[in-house]
């Protein structure tokens, strides 16, 4: 929930480790945590156009780390990462996780557990919906902060 929050204050250092602009790395992210996404799940999670998320496929497949595959459907394409994608997503991740350790170093335990129930809060209260939910969480270590305990995933969850 923190990492929400932060992610905003540092987008620059996730497009560093991607190498490339803010959609980059969200949609590593995002696929490494939902292997086999379909091209419209990613678009609703990225908030940009089909075009627009066929164009950054085309470049993450070019680059050599993004797979797509026959759907379950055999109509959708399903995007898993390679070896490379997956290595890239994860130093994503820890830079990401980097920014925020820094950041929080600044506070005591008290405010750490004060910032991590405040934000909490501010991101259940702000979810209004499941696609709502997955674009707050489209750079989230999923590890880190499962479904069970992520203060936007119980939002959508209370409001089914």
């Amino acid at each position: 929930s923190v990492g929400a929050m932060a992610a905003s204050m540092r987008s620059t250092v996730t497009s560093e480790a991607a190498a490339h602009g803010s959609a980059f790395p969200a949609a590593l992210v995002s696929i490494l945590g939902e292997p086999g996404m379909s091209i419209e799940i990613l678009r609703r999670i990225l908030g940009v156009s089909h075009s627009g998320t066929v164009r950054l496929l085309d470049q993450l497949e070019a680059e050599g780390l993004v797979e797509r595959k026959a759907g379950p459907d055999g109509r959708t394409v399903a995007l898993h990462l390679t070896a490379s994608g997956r290595r890239q997503a994860k130093a994503v991740q820890e830079a990401r996780r980097g920014v925020l350790d820094d950041t929080l170093r600044l506070l005591t335990d008290q405010e750490r557990a004060q910032l991590l129930r405040l934000s909490a809060k501010l991101l259940g209260g702000l979810t209004r919906d499941r696609a709502h939910s997955d674009h707050i969480c489209r750079l989230c270590d999923l590890a880190v902060c499962p479904g069970s305990t992520c203060p936007v995933e119980c939002a959508v969850a209370g409001a089914a």
